[in-house]
């Protein structure tokens, strides 16, 4: 793409007018909250964090030769330093709307379809993207899998939660430069509640569902909820773009968050718009009929009804589609049968529901499910796919909501079969530790070690072990890393990806010539 660039002054205008008379028109061509990254036309922005303080690496931005540096600091606490520096209040608003500002605010071009929400955002975020290409619109897409735009398609699967705000608006700056008109960015709570999206600019919103998770970051389930609807406070204070511009807040009428979210945007002046399986809802499915090639459903809403069909699977992939439905059909105006042909053109998701199939003769599936909501829709499906027996892998993350991690094994020790508990980003914890949680919430649910459930710490001999179980007819689910390419053990990301581990086990398994496992380490102690 052509390299954006801006002068200081005209740059710092936007955060601090009164410094603008005093600055040098030193050229900035890019944003940085690395000071390893940092290079002359640079800005770099200190971001104070939980362990690591930015500030502590002024010098170095400094040294490898930052244009300017901002930080929330007073000058006289920092190195004295020749470089213009800003002090701001909020470091991730400034670095929103400097981001914004380099690439001439790309956001106020498009029309922009954000979703959030615990789970279901990349599936339906995918829906939603596949239905306005078959509206025949020019849309890209920026998703916790990857960023499309236009022919190009840039992995964003490495842990990744919603981009930094310099990636955001890049993204969004290519899509304006490759004639895009639309986009749809899935957005996390953290990405919300930390300004990563700021000066987006969102003419639609979408929210999947609201459940138990990120609770060690937000504190609460209430400052949870109140993070993602950040989102639509961002909507109704988007000013029409354009003369046929959309405004519109979808809700899960099914969901619990359904009453904070309506009084949320009804008292911003917007009326939402409600999906789900209830009568009441204002875009609602019937006539529900499940099989092992996928769905097929009945949508009605105010002005249409129509039927569908989808070769994704279980039921909260219905949920995927009608919110799909409601945000291109009742929200912006979409024809029907556009939508109708995108949902039956997505095929699959990456790590969503995938089946992987080498010729066994049982069902193996890799899926994301990280929540104890996600696991139990997962498991649902599962059963629904089966009249054999529901083998479960699981794991639960380190440094990550703790409670998550018994109500993940009550979930799985109620619906599955077996389960096999074992690794999933231990980080720097213990990891017998986190599987002794976990096999505490299995026991409390009537789960009884070596006979239905197992621990087994690594995720490679956890997922042989599964297949070892399996019997003809039966569904072999792993779940938790879905897309993602690594696994973090102590502070090292180590390679890995499920789908590659579950065809070489299934290799392994039937005698045939496959993928290598991927390997993992030994825990590492504790310190």
């Amino acid at each position: 793409m052509p390299k954006h660039s801006i002068l200081l002054p005209e740059l710092v205008k936007y955060i601090s007018p009164s410094n603008v008379e005093t600055m040098p028109n030193t050229k900035i061509t890019d944003i940085v909250l690395d000071s390893r990254q940092a290079h002359p036309g640079a800005l770099f922005v200190a971001l104070p964090g939980i362990s690591v303080d930015g500030h502590d690496y002024i010098p170095d931005a400094v040294k490898n030769g930052a244009a300017a540096i901002i930080g929330t600091r007073s000058s006289r606490e920092i190195p004295i330093i020749a470089t213009p520096y800003f002090r701001v209040r909020d470091p991730r608003q400034a670095l929103a709307v400097l981001s914004a500002a380099l690439y001439d605010f790309p956001a106020r071009k498009l029309t922009v379809i954000g979703v959030t929400g615990t789970d279901g955002k990349t599936t339906t975020a995918n829906l939603i993207y596949h239905i306005l290409q078959a509206a025949k619109l020019k849309v890209g897409m920026i998703t916790t899998v990857n960023a499309i735009i236009g022919k190009k398609t840039l992995d964003t699967g490495f842990h990744v939660t919603t981009p930094e705000a310099p990636d955001v608006q890049r993204y969004l700056a290519e899509m304006v430069e490759a004639g895009l008109t639309h986009v749809i960015l899935e957005t996390t709570s953290h990405g919300l509640a930390q300004n990563r999206v700021g000066e987006c600019y969102f003419d639609v919103g979408v929210m999947t569902n609201i459940t138990h998770e990120h609770l060690d970051y937000h504190g609460s389930y209430e400052a949870y909820q109140r993070a993602k609807g950040r989102l639509f406070v961002q909507v109704t204070a988007t000013t029409p773009k354009f003369q046929d511009s959309p405004q519109a807040a979808i809700i899960n009428a099914d969901d619990q968050s359904h009453a904070y979210l309506r009084d949320l945007v009804e008292d911003r002046g917007l009326h939402p718009i409600t999906y789900g399986l209830s009568p009441q809802a204002d875009v609602r499915a019937k006539k529900i009929q499940h099989s092992l090639s996928g769905l097929k459903f009945r949508i009605e809403g105010k002005n249409f009804r129509a039927n569908f069909k989808t070769s994704l699977l279980g039921e909260y992939n219905v949920s995927n589609c009608l919110a799909a439905v409601a945000a291109t059909v009742a929200g912006m105006g979409i024809n029907v049968k556009a939508a109708q042909a995108g949902i039956e053109a997505l095929e699959g998701v990456p790590g969503r529901m995938q089946r992987i199939d080498l010729g066994q003769n049982f069902q193996a599936i890799v899926d994301f499910a990280h929540t104890p909501n996600a696991l139990r829709r997962a498991l649902q499906a599962g059963r629904a796919m089966t009249k054999g027996r529901l083998i479960a892998v699981f794991g639960s993350a380190g440094l990550r909501d703790k409670a998550k991690r018994r109500l993940m094994a009550e979930v799985s020790a109620s619906l599955a079969d077996f389960t096999i508990l074992t690794a999933e980003d231990p980080r720097t914890e213990s990891l017998n530790s986190i599987l002794a949680e976990m096999a505490e919430g299995a026991r409390l649910h009537g789960g009884k070690e070596d006979k239905n459930f197992w621990r087994v710490p690594n995720r490679g001999d956890a997922i042989r072990f599964a297949l070892s179980l399996a019997q003809p007819g039966d569904v072999v689910l792993a779940c938790g890393k879905g897309h993602e390419q690594s696994m973090c053990f102590g502070k090292t990301e180590y390679p890995w990806d499920d789908r590659t581990a579950m065809r070489a086990a299934l290799s392994e398994y039937l005698g045939i010539d496959g993928p290598k496992m991927p390997p993992l380490p030994i825990e590492l102690p504790k310190k």
